[in-house]
């Protein structure tokens, strides 16, 4: 699978995920229906409905690459694919439901276990991020297109970082001491990869063990603009796991955060 292809695969999909932030936008104006998944977990008919859109639009695009959805997949069987797409159509319910802006609709395609394309919309920033191999990972804004190459846009001598917690666990707050960070904050959703892609966000850092379609837009994105994405014990690693279970998170916008 040659980046042109992707490149095709991917700009295919932006005006499906156009189309699908403004069908959560609409369902949000109407009322958001929630149910409770078995796990817990809450899901809405904003996610039923990006599920199907962008779905659909993947089957014509790729009609022989197997799709594994959060709200489809079916948990007690054990994955054995090594190429396939994973979809999280809202990533960040909770925020989606509670009328916040940095929820996220997620599409990312692996292939031979690695993340080599990744789509993420966030509807209410009006951006739509999309990579499709090293060195290809852009963010659409405002009709124009700019190339992501995680340039530090924080301030001189600070290090932002990016957190799953607004009160991190003992071992969160001794890795952002580590990594020098001189202020955090909260953000759950996919997005938190796309900030660090842009330059807005030096570091995150998660000891919550996430499923696969939780990280792999993202992953593809962050690490196709030149982030480093690792493990907390900085190790890499690969998707088509059993369970789906993906390892804590590191990602660094690079090496040197000071850079």
């Amino acid at each position: 699978m040659i980046d042109e292809d992707l490149k095709i695969v991917a700009e295919g999909l932006i005006e499906t995920f156009k189309m699908a932030g403004d069908e959560t936008i609409k369902i949000e104006k109407q009322g958001v229906k929630i149910n409770i998944k078995e796990d817990g977990s809450p899901v809405t008919n904003g996610d039923l409905k990006v599920d199907k859109i962008v779905t659909d639009a993947i089957i014509k695009l790729t009609p022989n690459i197997p799709i594994i959805s959060e709200e489809t997949v079916d948990l007690r069987k054990k994955n054995t694919l090594d190429t396939f797409w994973l979809i999280d159509p809202i990533d960040g319910t909770k925020e989606y439901i509670a009328g916040r802006e940095e929820y996220t609709l997620n599409a990312g395609l692996i292939y031979k276990n690695l993340p080599v394309l990744g789509v993420i919309g966030a509807p209410k920033k009006n951006r739509i991020f999309y990579s499709f191999g090293k060195n290809n990972s852009f963010l659409l804004e405002n009709n124009k297109v700019r190339k992501l190459n995680c340039k530090k846009n924080t301030p001189k001598g600070e290090i932002k970082a990016l957190t799953n917690h607004n009160q991190p666990p003992e071992i969160i707050l001794k890795k952002l001491e580590e990594f020098g960070a001189t202020s955090f904050r909260k953000l759950s959703s996919s997005y938190k990869y796309c900030l660090i892609a842009t330059g807005e966000y030096d570091l995150y850092l998660d000891k919550v063990r996430a499923k696969e379609w939780d990280d792999a837009a993202g992953h593809a994105i962050a690490e196709h603009a030149g982030a480093i994405v690792t493990s907390l014990e900085n190790e890499t690693f690969k998707y088509g796991k059993e369970d789906y279970k993906n390892p804590t998170i590191l990602i660094r916008r690079s090496l040197n955060l000071n850079d």
